[in-house]
């Protein structure tokens, strides 16, 4: 069974789950489920608690979306309609696509002007094209921040730490690099950027050979 097949079982599936319930609403509420991932699709079909979550987050975007009149239109008042407002509003439409990432989407999109956002609110296709591109980008910071997105990539992080490492240990450099590669991605970083820190997490390093309780393989 190829993708697509696979999509229109899944949604003729979901679909009869919704209609008892949702008669005026299941075809909609069926289109929106059917952006999440096919593994949550399954997922919904064959728990209803995961179904039925699925379908308020979806009934909630979707009376938003056709409630417009809900957004302050007042003179004085739309200059500042409450960013808490419009963030919130934005945020459970956002958060129905179960990126994973919804409060980081969110606060991409509300970088906006403020228009653009209620256009977000009233249009879906395009919050789906923004929610898209916006996962797109926080993926790639992901992969160019933490530098480790790839066996490669942990092997060239490695051997930038044994470099510095070296410099200030030559003798014990491969046990102490190996010390610190046990570390968070995010803390290995920061000892790229932070000689001090460095020379810190290798002086316990040093501690930990010395040691007496601490035996290492040759």
């Amino acid at each position: 069974m190829d993708k697509a097949e696979d999509l229109e079982t899944l949604g003729e599936e979901l679909y009869s789950l919704i209609h008892p319930k949702h008669k005026e609403n299941a075809g909609k509420l069926t289109g929106m489920l059917l952006e999440l991932p096919a593994p949550v699709l399954r997922q919904m079909v064959q728990d209803k608690a995961t179904l039925s979550e699925g379908v308020e987050k979806a009934l909630r975007a979707l009376q938003l979306a056709q409630e417009p009149s809900k957004i302050p239109c007042k003179d004085d008042d739309d200059l500042s309609v409450s960013s808490d407002s419009l963030g919130e509003q934005l945020f459970e439409l956002v958060d129905v696509y179960n990126t994973g990432h919804s409060q980081k989407i969110t606060g991409m999109l509300l970088e906006q002007h403020k228009q653009a956002i209620l256009n977000l609110l009233s249009d879906p296709k395009l919050l789906e094209e923004q929610v898209n591109f916006s996962l797109k980008t926080l993926k790639e910071q992901n992969m160019e921040g933490t530098g480790i997105s790839d066996a490669d990539d942990a092997e060239r992080l490695g051997e930038k730490i044994f470099s510095l490492v070296e410099e200030l240990d030559p003798l014990h450099a491969n046990y102490i690099t190996g010390m610190l590669l046990e570390m968070d991605p995010a803390a290995l970083h920061q000892l790229l950027r932070d000689h001090t820190m460095l020379e810190v997490a290798v002086q316990k390093a040093q501690a930990a050979l010395d040691s007496p309780n601490q035996t290492l393989s040759t």
